[in-house]
């Protein structure tokens, strides 16, 4: 029989004290009793939480401090079935304790322990012939080692069941979160399907109303021209005399109308124009799929916006043209003031320009430099201290670091150094909190950030450059 290891012990004790926990209702310190959620996530026993918000005006969670803006407390039924499994478990595990304790042989108080075999014995066991000649010790000697292993198995056992539970919970938030993510691609392929045929039906009237102008100057022009030869013929049939012998304004009349005659000035019809020719062409080469699911090389075609570096955010290492297209890393420090809008300890600029709707593209030159990330991030990222790059901190990009290409998530995604651009084109779709980056040469996707990914507030241009003198320009 084998020693528990008492490490393994701990941290088991360690974690079945965790999984307690996030069973427990942070009010009352109990098991959850009908427990709600609110809408920053946190659970609360129904009654707790109506009793902590009696009388209260403004209501907010006691755990974060968001306020809620009414009493929207949903039940959470699947913490609801986990706390019930895990008390029906413990109450299991505390009626096999009591049984515990006595000889299966001889159901007499196993008071003494076999050193031999290494088991625990009855009196009557020890004068058994299978232990006489054994070294045999009262139990006490041994208790304060062994007396806690069958609480030990009976916790890993709640323990194990609780994982599954918890096993169970995630499989089917994923799968909630997998089948919401194809509804959003569904929803947008419609969308986009409506707004092509859209244009294609407006191209196509206008091709039509072309068609028709055209039709209506030339039967104007084949009437006028008829009228024309008629008269020519008239003219002509009319004696010689008759016809030259005129006076002078008439002479200046028939002089008009023979070199009429003669050069042929009619209204030309008018050719197809070169603007619907290039929008049914525009139309016939936009991707339908989002980026990294298309088939299709090219980049949704959006019309491009202005972007430029907002100064007050700048870190003081980073110098800017001063028409905000242009930054750099400089030396040394600039004496610049400490405003709380400027990143004072990582090497960033944020955009002036910020979007909360719609579909916005713009393009960043990062030549052969080695040292920069780029893409977009929410207005409230933090600027003082210490920063994480992911977009658990409120940062959607691509970095360049020496031979390494990745995309900024978490964990880093690392991308083919063949696929490092001159120029990336950011696409940010806000009504899908999508984040696509594209080589703004050839349209390639270099990599997007999911559908979701990106919500909540304002999002703004994003930079960040660390390598000596690496220069980076947004381009017009």
């Amino acid at each position: 029989m084998s020693i528990i290891n008492p490490q393994a012990t701990m941290a088991a004790i360690k974690r079945a004290k965790t999984l307690q926990g996030e069973m427990s209702c942070p009010i009352c310190l109990e098991y959850f009793q009908d427990p709600v959620v609110l809408d920053c996530d946190h659970n609360f026993c129904r009654a707790c939480i109506t009793q902590c918000w009696e009388g209260s005006q403004t209501l907010s969670c006691p755990q974060c401090g968001q306020t809620c803006p009414e009493k929207n407390l949903r039940p959470n039924r699947q913490l609801r079935n986990i706390v019930e499994a895990a008390r029906g478990l413990r109450l299991q595990s505390e009626r096999e304790a009591e049984t515990e304790g006595l000889c299966e042989k001889h159901r007499e108080p196993l008071k003494l322990f076999c050193k031999d075999d290494q088991i625990s014995i009855c009196v009557v066991c020890d004068r058994s012939k299978e232990h006489r000649d054994h070294r045999v010790i009262p139990a006490e000697e041994v208790a304060e080692e062994f007396k806690v292993r069958p609480k030990k198995l009976q916790e890993w056992k709640v323990t194990l069941s609780l994982f599954l539970l918890l096993l169970q919970r995630k499989t089917q938030t994923e799968r909630q979160k997998i089948v919401s993510e194809f509804q959003q691609l569904r929803q947008f392929l419609e969308e986009q399907e409506r707004l092509l045929l859209a244009q294609l039906e407006k191209l196509e009237k206008e091709m039509v109303m072309f068609h028709t102008d055209n039709i209506t100057t030339l039967s104007e022009e084949i009437s006028r021209l008829s009228k024309l030869i008629s008269e020519v013929e008239r003219k002509c049939q009319k004696p010689t005399n008759e016809f030259l012998q005129v006076r002078l304004m008439k002479y200046n009349h028939v002089k008009l109308f023979l070199s009429r005659c003669e050069k042929g000035k009619f209204q030309q019809p008018k050719e197809i124009s070169p603007g619907l020719e290039k929008e049914l062409s525009d139309v016939s080469q936009k991707t339908v799929l989002p980026p990294g699911l298309s088939s299709a090389p090219n980049a949704p075609i959006l019309p491009p916006v202005t972007v430029t570096l907002d100064p007050d955010t700048a870190h003081p290492r980073l110098v800017l043209s001063e028409d905000g297209k242009h930054v750099r890393r400089g030396q040394p420090l600039q004496d610049l003031p400490n405003n709380p809008e400027r990143f004072d300890t990582a090497p960033c600029v944020l955009g002036r320009e910020g979007f909360t709707s719609g579909r916005h593209c713009w393009e960043v030159e990062v030549g052969d430099w080695r040292c920069w990330a780029m893409g977009v991030a929410r207005e409230s990222v933090r600027r003082k201290g210490g920063i994480r790059y992911s977009p658990e901190w409120g940062i959607w990009a691509v970095e360049r670091g020496g031979d390494q290409f990745r995309a900024l998530t978490s964990p880093e995604t690392s991308l083919p150094q063949s696929r490092v651009p001159s120029r990336i084109r950011v696409c940010l779709d806000c009504d899908r909190g999508l984040v696509t980056f594209f080589g703004a040469g050839d349209e390639a996707p270099i990599f997007t950030f999911p559908p979701g990914s990106v919500a909540g507030e304002r999002i703004r241009p994003w930079l960040r450059v660390w390598g000596a003198n690496t220069r980076l320009r947004l381009c017009p």
